[in-house]
């Protein structure tokens, strides 16, 4: 695939996937579905076992797609399932899109950065790939702690030499603390908004 075409492709998907994030908004403000988290949990309740599903795939595509901040989504899925369960589906869906990041960066090389990422962020980042720059340890602290565009980084590690076994050990041990992180410190400093407001 060409990088054109790549570009044309994910530029496509990007626009379905934001008109599908506005649309559903505007639908559960319609619905008041935003007047309380038991509301919303409800109505997402009311899908069963889909609801996970359709959460974990939203999760991967905003993973291989990102259009929103990624702790805002790793928020939702706290406050539609509860801080553990809400983790172990933020953590399936994350892994799963950082895998799949990795592939299509694998097979697309880097064209596919200039598709989706900004040449401000790629320069910044794509020094730690030169010879001698130690990427994989750099990448496993950036995974581990986060406070750096992980979404970027996976495409990134797809375009280096870091092979599939250490790319995939690094994103299930590292991912976890990460997104506990995101989701139950923002889950908690929700918690104490709405206490307050109230």
């Amino acid at each position: 695939m060409s990088g054109n075409i790549t570009s044309k492709v994910f530029t496509a998907f990007s626009f379905l996937s934001l008109a599908a994030c506005i649309i559903f908004s505007l639908y559960a403000y319609h619905k008041q579905l935003f007047t309380s988290q038991t509301e919303l949990q409800t109505y997402i309740m009311g899908f069963g076992v889909a609801s996970a599903l359709i959460f974990i795939v939203f999760q991967v595509v905003q993973v291989v797609l990102p259009i929103l901040p990624g702790g805002l989504s790793c928020l939702g899925g706290v406050l539609l399932f509860g801080p553990w369960v809400g983790l172990l589906y933020n953590y399936i869906g994350i892994c799963i899109g950082s895998i799949a990041a990795f592939f299509i960066a694998r097979n697309c090389g880097k064209p596919i950065l200039y598709s989706l990422f900004n040449e401000k962020t790629i320069k910044k980042y794509e020094k730690w790939t030169g010879e001698g720059s130690k990427f994989n340890k750099w990448f496993a602290i950036a995974i581990f702690i986060p406070i750096a565009p992980d979404d970027f980084l996976c495409y990134l590690a797809g375009t280096t030499q870091m092979n599939w076994k250490k790319f995939i050990a690094i994103i299930l041990l590292g991912k976890p603390f990460a997104i506990a992180s995101y989701s139950l410190f923002l889950y908690t400093g929700l918690k104490h908004i709405i206490t307050f407001i109230h």
